[in-house]
């Protein structure tokens, strides 16, 4: 299952808009256990359509450090939900 919704969301970053991919990706983090495919493809998003921008310092990679942070805040709140299994 985790192997088909990471091809899915390869897919979605290739062909679809980026708020579709997005909603997956948190999807994913939420329901698989330490789904860390989602920074990782949202790494390819920025090596593949990052631009640098004067506003952000000249950051190309600027979703990917947006999702790493989402990811651990996630995998946070995971330990506290009561009705998240382990």
């Amino acid at each position: 299952m985790r192997i088909i919704f990471s091809i899915l969301l390869l897919f979605s970053i290739l062909f679809l808009p980026f708020y579709i991919s997005t909603i997956l990706a948190l999807v994913g983090m939420f329901y698989f256990a330490f789904y860390l495919e989602a920074p990782l493809l949202f790494f390819l998003i920025d090596l593949l359509y990052g631009v640098p921008e004067v506003r952000f310092h000249n950051n190309i990679f600027l979703s990917f450090l947006i999702m790493i942070i989402i990811f651990i805040v996630i995998e946070m709140l995971k330990k506290k939900l009561k009705f998240y299994s382990k």
